[in-house]
C-alpha cells in the first residue's frame, strides 16, 4: 500500500489544511499502519517544538523608524501651521490674480491705456496682464504649477521692476503708472514663495528615506 498520499493528508491536517482524503480513511490507515502511525507522532512532535519554540530576536528599529518619519505629520501643530500659510498665500495670490485681471479688463473693453497708448497697443497690454492674472489664478487653484510658472514670471517680474526703475528716473513713466505694478511684483513674489514651499515640502520626505537603514 502506498503511504505517500496518507502522510500528506496528515501534514495537511497537522497545519490546519484539508487533508484532502476522507478523515475516516486515514484515521483506518494510521490504525492499521505502523509506519505511518510512527510518522505520525514524529510529525506531530516537530509540528508541536516548532510553534512552541521563542521567536528569534530581532533589532529595535523604533529610533531609525521615527528619525525616517517627515517632521511635518499630519496633526500636529507644525502641519496645521504649514497648512493655514498655504493658505494664506494661495488666497493673496487669488486676489492678485482677481486684481490684476481688473487692471487689464479696461485696456481689452474699450482699448484705453494709460499714457494714451494706441488702441492695439492698448490692447496687447491688456491681453499681456489678463494672461499674468491668469496665470496667477491658476497657481492659486494648483500650487503644484508654482514652480513651472515661476521662470517666466519671475524673469518677467524683475525686468520689468529694472526697467520701470530707469524709466522712473529718466521720466518716462509717472509715478501712478509705476505703482500699479506693484501688484503684478507682489504676485510674482507670492508664486516664488509657493514654489519654494513645494520643493521644502518634497525634499523631506525624501531625505527621510535616505537615513532608513538598509
Amino acid at each position: 500500500m502506498q503511504c505517500t498520499p496518507y502522510r500528506e493528508a496528515l501534514s495537511a491536517r497537522l497545519d490546519g489544511e484539508s487533508p484532502g482524503l476522507p478523515v475516516g480513511d486515514l484515521d483506518a490507515h494510521l490504525a492499521t499502519c505502523p509506519a505511518c502511525s510512527s510518522w505520525a507522532r514524529a510529525a506531530e512532535l516537530v509540528t508541536r517544538r516548532a510553534r512552541l519554540a521563542a521567536a528569534p530576536a530581532v533589532p529595535d528599529l523604533t529610533a531609525a523608524v521615527l528619525g525616517a518619519l517627515p517632521r511635518e505629520l499630519p496633526g500636529t501643530a507644525a502641519a496645521a501651521r504649514a497648512r493655514l500659510t498655504g493658505a494664506a498665500l494661495r488666497l493673496a495670490l487669488l486676489a492678485v490674480g482677481v486684481a490684476q485681471a481688473g487692471f487689464a479688463w479696461p485696456a481689452l473693453s474699450t482699448g484705453a491705456a494709460a499714457m494714451s497708448a494706441p488702441v492695439h497697443m492698448a490692447h496687447e497690454s491688456g491681453a499681456w496682464n489678463l494672461g499674468i492674472a491668469a496665470a496667477f489664478l491658476a497657481v492659486a487653484a494648483a500650487p503644484r504649477l508654482a514652480a513651472g510658472a515661476l521662470p517666466f514670471l519671475g524673469t518677467f517680474g524683475v525686468l520689468l521692476t529694472v526697467l520701470t526703475v530707469s524709466d522712473l528716473g529718466a521720466g518716462h513713466v509717472h509715478a501712478d503708472r509705476a505703482v500699479a505694478h506693484v501688484l503684478l511684483v507682489s504676485g510674482v513674489a507670492l508664486v516664488a514663495t509657493i514654489a519654494w514651499r513645494g520643493r521644502r515640502r518634497r525634499a523631506v520626505p525624501a531625505l527621510a528615506r535616505g537615513r532608513v537603514p538598509a
